[in-house]
């Protein structure tokens, strides 16, 4: 009997012991993929300025060439983050939660195209309803046709007056648009910008219509769960380093120009952007995307608001 009471107080013993064992202390350390755009720079203004380490955090920039590669990076756990959008999201989840956005990193302002559908110089494409199943160069399956049909719908086109046609490559459309090959094309900023002064025709952008382009700052749903202190300081400086292009865009106009690669063409007149403050999607917007998604067949089950967005990681 003497020996089962020795027994039972050793296992409580050891059980308080192992209760009160420091926790793991969290990694601090953020590994996020990023395509050669200016929604990006946001995060070589932080580095540069020393916004991460005020964090106490460490931020390894991994640039990509592509939204396949990135993709590939966050899907084999190699990126803990990106930036990317709400129809991307969507195909990460369209199965289960694998990825959540936690900032709206980009919108449009009425200044700031952030997308823009253009006809091509020879074309007399001048509205939306010269559109009427014109064959428009886009990205198929991505924010860029989703952006194309949402804008024209609002400007009074029928789905079924909207053509597209895959050209996957934005440097191709745009070289195919100014030469003839395509007599539309849906093109971002700047090289948007650059094609109406290389002679394309603005028929219409996206300022009206920031709801349908934002993009946003996703992490992969492991490291949300654990580095939620690191994901929250990351969000902090992000903001920060907003707050300082906002305030001063014209000091960070040679970063604008290598970083969102801005065409020699327009390097003098091309501004830097507004980027939007602490916020994310709204239930609204990730809704019409999961309705787009599922009108196309690229996802099949009704992706709850919860498992696209979690505001819990803005800065208070």
């Amino acid at each position: 009997m003497k020996q089962l009471s020795l027994l039972i107080l050793i296992i409580l013993l050891a059980t308080v012991l192992t209760g009160c064992a420091p926790a793991k202390p969290e990694d601090t350390s953020l590994k996020i993929a990023l395509l050669p755009i200016l929604d990006v720079i946001p995060v070589t203004i932080a580095q540069q300025n020393g916004y991460f380490a005020e964090q106490g955090i460490q931020v390894e920039g991994i640039p990509v060439k592509s939204a396949q590669e990135r993709d590939v990076l966050i899907q084999t756990g190699q990126a803990d983050g990106m930036l990317n959008d709400l129809v991307a999201t969507g195909l990460f989840n369209k199965e289960s939660v694998k990825v959540k956005a936690v900032y709206t990193a980009r919108r449009s302002y009425p200044n700031a195209p952030a997308f823009r559908i253009l006809a091509g110089p020879t074309t007399n494409i001048k509205t939306p309803a010269d559109l009427k199943g014109v064959p428009i160069g886009v990205s198929q399956n991505t924010v860029i046709e989703y952006v194309t049909h949402r804008i024209l719908t609002a400007e009074g086109l029928q789905r079924s007056d909207i053509a597209v046609v895959e050209v996957s490559a934005i440097p191709v459309r745009y070289e195919q648009l100014l030469n003839g090959n395509l007599k539309a094309a849906t093109l971002p900023d700047p090289l948007g910008q650059a094609a109406i002064a290389a002679g394309a025709r603005l028929v219409v952008d996206d300022t009206r219509y920031a709801s349908e382009s934002q993009s946003v700052l996703s992490f992969r749903l492991e490291t949300l769960k654990a580095k939620p202190s690191t994901v929250k300081k990351f969000l902090a400086a992000w903001e920060k380093a907003v707050k300082e292009l906002n305030a001063h865009p014209e000091k960070y106009q040679s970063v604008l120009i290598e970083q969102g690669r801005v065409p020699k063409a327009i390097e003098n007149s091309y501004k830097m952007p507004p980027f939007p403050e602490r916020g994310v999607p709204t239930q609204a917007e990730v809704a019409d995307v999961v309705k787009w998604l599922r009108e196309k067949g690229l996802v099949a089950r009704e992706i709850p608001y919860a498992d696209m967005v979690d505001g819990g990681f803005l800065p208070k």
